[in-house]
């Protein structure tokens, strides 16, 4: 099974370029489930309803999220009303929606899991993502998913790459978000799982993370406090393709993706 994985959406300059890449991606690469993370995907950072509705009728099958997943009050009621649109499941405090659920194929079962990583992100916000993985694990075997996907919305490179060594040969890939800086260490682990730090982002390429270079400058140079805006301009879409065998869930191949609209370059 082809599984696109996509890197954090920003904004609804985010949402159009999902919606102009994926239904082409899909035909051409022969992608058969996408999971996107979508906690930026409204303007303004958050998730709503209408950004999820979007990146869905886009061609997403299962939206994860991250640290933001909560912030817009309007998602609350959503993310318990759709099983698949995702907050991270070790999250404290979280009354609403889940960090787990399956997608039935008939010919598999994919189960995918979101946590959120601790280091250097708010220590009050989620619990141990290593136990929390251990419990979700379990779930899955008792739903008997062949396919089981993570994905780690955390901000150290070391806290992503221990978690996946720590989940080696017992979930079929897991893949880094939350950093919106595409990693290139896409590689399959001893025991079978794809691995890749941070998928990227999908939003304006000239860009500091989605956002207008100049606020980003002036707040790091000078102090400035000016609001986050989104830049514009051409898109770049970053992601992995994973090539899962159903019956084993072990990882075949992995193919790391740089897209950028008007010149496209696969890695």
């Amino acid at each position: 099974m082809k599984i696109l994985a996509v890197g954090d959406v920003c904004g609804s300059i985010g949402c159009g370029a999902f919606r102009r890449f994926i239904p082409k991606f899909k035909k051409e690469y022969g992608i058969q489930a996408v999971i996107v993370n979508g906690e930026n995907s409204a303007d303004g950072n958050g998730i709503t309803p209408q950004s999820a509705e979007s990146l869905f009728a886009s061609g997403a099958d299962v939206i994860t999220g991250g640290n933001h997943s909560l912030r817009r009050k309007e998602v609350h009621l959503f993310l318990d009303e759709n099983p698949f649109i995702l907050r991270p499941d070790n999250l404290k405090e979280a009354d609403f929606g889940s960090g787990y659920c399956v997608a039935d194929f008939g010919f598999t079962k994919m189960a995918v899991i979101n946590l959120s990583g601790t280091l250097f992100m708010n220590p009050h916000e989620a619990e141990n993502p290593f136990l929390a993985a251990d419990a979700l694990l379990e779930k899955a075997a008792s739903d008997s998913a062949n396919i089981i996907l993570v994905d780690f919305h955390a901000e150290t490179t070391s806290e992503k790459r221990a978690l996946g060594i720590y989940l080696d040969g017992r979930v079929s890939a897991l893949f880094g978000t939350h950093t919106h800086i595409q990693t290139a260490d896409e590689q399959i682990l001893p025991r079978g799982t794809g691995y890749i730090t941070d998928l990227g982002m999908t939003g304006p390429a000239n860009s500091v993370l989605g956002v207008k270079s100049e606020i980003i400058i002036d707040r790091l140079k000078s102090g400035g406090c000016a609001k986050f805006e989104l830049a514009d301009g051409d898109c770049i879409l970053n992601a992995c393709i994973f090539d899962i065998d159903n019956k084993t869930g072990i990882t075949r191949d992995i193919k790391r993706i740089n897209i950028k609209e008007g010149k496209d370059v696969a890695f």
